[in-house]
This record gives C-alpha cells, structure tokens and sequence, in this order.
C-alpha cells in the first residue's frame, strides 16, 4: 500500500521465463502518462448541506423555449456549472483544509498544555470540531470515489480507499493496444492515432451503392393511379 502511494503510476509486466521456472518481473516507477479530463460526479456529500437543493432549483430554469431534449442538455450543463462553482465555494479543497486544521489543532494542544485555561480549552474543542467535520467529508468523498459500500461509518481509514481508487484508475487505463496490422502500440501518441484511425472506419463508407436492381424483387404496394 505504501509503494502504491509512493509510485501512484507503478506498472508491473511478468517478463517470459528464461532458463528458470520464475518470470522476471519488469517495474516501471514513473510511467509517462498523459494529463486526464476528470468527469464531473456528483458527490453525496453535497445533498447534505443545507444550500444545495436551492442551488439545484436556482439553475433548472430554461429562459428559452425548445424541443424537451434540447432543454434537458442545456439545464444538466447549466446545473453541472453551478454545482462546480458552489462545491468550491462551500467545501474548497477538503484536502487542504484537513492539512491546515490539523496544524492549527497541534498549536491549540500545546497552547493548552501550556496555559490550561478555560478560553485555550474552548479554542482547542472548536478547531477539534471542525477538524472532525472536514475528516466526515474526506471519509465521504473516499468512501463514495471508492465504491466500498460494505465499509462502516466512522471506521477511518483514507489510505485504503486512497489505494483502493488508484488500483480501480489503473486497471481503467490502456497501457497497449494492437494496430490493424497485429502490431502492439505502447506509445499513447500511436494509441491515439490508431483508436482515430479505427473509428474512422467504423463509421465511414469508401462508396455509395448504386445499383437498386435488387428493387426489383420488391412487391408493388402503391399503383400508379
């Protein structure tokens, strides 16, 4: 677990035996890869706060009047927007505010071991709240990114899911494919041009047929008259 944390990209191939009964294994610690879109997910977390059905309610609204397809597209872009703008605004960066608040709890501990007041006791208990608040929202948002349902609530444990989620992004990713002549391509560049070229094909037609005689053999429905 920790490898994979230290080498979140690290590939592994078991090489062909050669003179012995153990495949070598070949380990690629920094695999060049590409920077990736994410795709925008609604995360659980959201619908827990107390703003975010108004968010939703402000930006489903069409100022235009179209075919109820062409509504639905515009609205889910408009709403997408939004909810990225409110998530920002209303959470940041989970992450670096779990950092932050974790700094700011060490410095309160030790200004109360120092001075144990009743005012650092209760600047210590606020930062220890919203410390654990903010721990809820990453559990949430590992939680969700990872897919284990059968995990318990409150059972903390971040570097699982972190690791569980890396494990899911590398088996998504293709490291090799085979061009249309057998050959494998590991190169993302001649990934990219062969998965263009293929698609091409598939929906590309060399020629228009011409020749209807086949029309021939079709029963007449509809008379002249």
């Amino acid at each position: 677990m920790e490898l994979q944390q230290l080498w979140p990209g690290l590939e592994i191939n078991h090489l062909s035996k050669i003179g012995s009964d153990h495949s070598p294994m070949q380990l690629t610690c920094n695999p060049s890869t590409g920077p990736v879109k994410k795709a925008f997910r609604l995360l659980n977390l959201w619908i827990k706060h107390d703003s975010f059905l108004e968010v939703v309610k402000e930006n489903w609204q069409a100022d235009f009047h179209a075919s109820p397809y062409i509504l639905f597209n515009h609205k889910m872009k408009k709403l997408k927007k939004a909810l990225t703008v409110w998530s920002k605004d209303t959470f940041g960066d989970i992450f670096q505010r779990l950092a932050s608040l974790e700094e700011v709890v060490k410095v309160h501990e030790t200004q109360f071991e120092l001075n144990p007041t009743v005012q650092n006791r209760e600047r210590l208990q606020r930062v220890q709240a919203e410390l654990i608040r903010v721990w809820a929202l990453e559990e949430h948002f590992w939680k969700q990114n990872a897919g284990m349902v059968w995990f318990k609530d409150r059972d903390r444990n971040t570097k699982l899911f972190h690791a569980h989620v890396n494990g899911k992004r590398r088996k998504l990713q293709l490291k090799r494919i085979q061009d249309r002549n057998g050959n494998w391509l590991e190169e993302q560049a001649d990934i990219a041009e062969e998965a263009v070229h293929f698609f091409q094909q598939q929906f590309h037609e060399s020629s228009v047929p011409t020749d209807f005689t086949i029309l021939v053999h079709m029963s007449v429905m509809i008379n002249e008259e």
